[in-house]
Order: C-alpha cells, then sequence, then structure tokens
C-alpha cells in the first residue's frame, strides 16, 4: 500500500474520517440521546455561580468597577515597586489606595473651597462683639 504524499492533498490519499451518516430509511437507535449529569451539572454551578458580582466571566470585574491604565517612566515605577515591597503589597494596590486617598483629599480641599466661597458671598455682615461693650466718648 503506498504512502499519502505530505506535499498534497488530493482524494486519493487525503486521509478524512468517515461519518456514520444515516440514510434515510435507516431505523434510529435508542441509544443515541445524550443524557445530563446532573451531578457533573451541579458540581460546574458550585465552582462558578451567576449570581457572584467579582466574576470576570461576563467581562466585568468587581461590578460597576473600571480599569484604568496608567503609564510611569523607569524611575516612577521602581520607586512604587520598592515602596511597595517595603509594605508587603503589590505596586498596584499601592497605586490604587494612593489614588482614592488623594481623591478623598480632592473632594474634602473642594468642599471647604465651596464653603468658603459661599461664606464670602453672604449678605451678612458680623460685628465684631467687643466694638459694643465700650461705652461712647462724649459729645
Amino acid at each position: 500500500m503506498p504512502l499519502p504524499s505530505l506535499g498534497r492533498l488530493s482524494s486519493r490519499t487525503n486521509l478524512k474520517a468517515v461519518s456514520s451518516g444515516r440514510h434515510r430509511n435507516a431505523a434510529k437507535v435508542a441509544g443515541d440521546e445524550v443524557v445530563e449529569d446532573k451531578e457533573l451539572t451541579s458540581y460546574l454551578a458550585a465552582l462558578a455561580p451567576d449570581s457572584d458580582p467579582e466574576s470576570t466571566g461576563t467581562g466585568s470585574r468587581f461590578g460597576d468597577a473600571q480599569v484604568y491604565q496608567l503609564r510611569m517612566n523607569l524611575i516612577a515605577s521602581q520607586q512604587l515597586k520598592d515602596i511597595a515591597v517595603a509594605r508587603n503589597l503589590t505596586p498596584q494596590a499601592l497605586a490604587q489606595e494612593w489614588i482614592l486617598e488623594r481623591l478623598s483629599w480632592e473632594g474634602q480641599a473642594a468642599s471647604a473651597q465651596e464653603r468658603r466661597h459661599s461664606d464670602a458671598m453672604t449678605d451678612e455682615f458680623h460685628f465684631p462683639a467687643e466694638t459694643f461693650e465700650q461705652p461712647l466718648v462724649g459729645r
């Protein structure tokens, strides 16, 4: 028996798996039905619950959180890594902590500035109390 050519495929030398197709008048075999394995299905469902908000299966991670990419020069990146190692954190966790702290600080500074601005724009005038406690000097 000659070996098939490895360079070209032809109908004579192409080795294909033959399907066990059905003929029009063939009787249906009773063992062809697919049976669901309920134990395997429940095991897989327990491994990957549908309601997990921190799942990455749907493409979204941690609910409504958003991912930002941060590019840093090599010196800043190395500093971040060194500080993270010293604090037993990952560089990503340290950067996230710093960003959240800074956003909190910015929010507090903005609200303090708004309060100062609204106090300056009021129609009220405050007189010092010690001004009115002194008697008027003679007329």
